[in-house]
């Protein structure tokens, strides 16, 4: 007879991951709308190289050069998000500031000069690798499944961390999805953690 506690674990990860995510969504797109009817969150772009715009490392994930641009990363944001927050919010959250962080230095580092990078498809690249390699991080099989799952969905997506698009900003997919693989050996679960709940979701 299943434990009721554990389906009420289960539940309450699922509708705390889901919430999360379409919070997030919402968030994204209510800035999309100031910013294109307004034109006041502009300056939160980052440009490379320069030490002022290190304050725009976080903000830029959360802007969009255009409704098109918010679109292409939407889906993939709310799937990819919505997996790696059902083994927990707290952990989510650090995971998803490390690919921020790891991401944005990167782009700050590397990008063209005279360029202005905005999006959330860092931060996509940035779950995508966390995803793929936390199963083997964790020695975890459901985690295995799951990243052989989001290989097969995303798995083309990761042509993007080559420089083929002059307008896109393949430096933040690459150093988003290396801050994802770090994030993935930064937060691994504890082994009495892996051990006492082998379904975390």
């Amino acid at each position: 007879m299943p434990d009721s506690s554990i389906d009420r674990n289960a539940v309450g990860r699922i509708k705390a991951a889901a919430a999360l995510m379409l919070g997030w969504l919402a968030l994204l797109w209510v800035l999309e709308a100031v910013g294109s009817a307004t034109g006041a969150l502009d300056t939160y772009g980052l440009s490379p190289r320069d030490l002022g715009e290190l304050r725009d490392v976080i903000p830029m994930a959360f802007l969009h050069h255009g409704f098109d641009h918010l679109m292409a990363n939407s889906v993939p944001l709310l799937v990819l998000g919505f997996l790696a927050a059902l083994s927990g919010v707290g952990r989510f959250l650090r995971v998803v500031l490390t690919i921020m962080v790891v991401g944005g230095l990167g782009v700050w580092l590397t990008a063209a000069d005279n360029s202005v990078t905005a999006g959330a498809s860092g931060v996509v690249f940035g779950l995508l690798g966390y995803l793929l390699v936390r199963g083997f991080v964790n020695r975890s099989m459901v985690d295995i499944v799951v990243g052989v799952l989001v290989l097969v969905m995303y798995g083309s997506a990761l042509w993007g961390v080559l420089p083929t698009n002059p307008t896109v900003s393949w430096q933040g997919h690459l150093f988003g999805l290396i801050g994802g693989v770090v994030a993935a050996f930064m937060f691994r679960r504890p082994k009495r953690e892996i051990s006492a709940g082998a379904v975390r979701y």
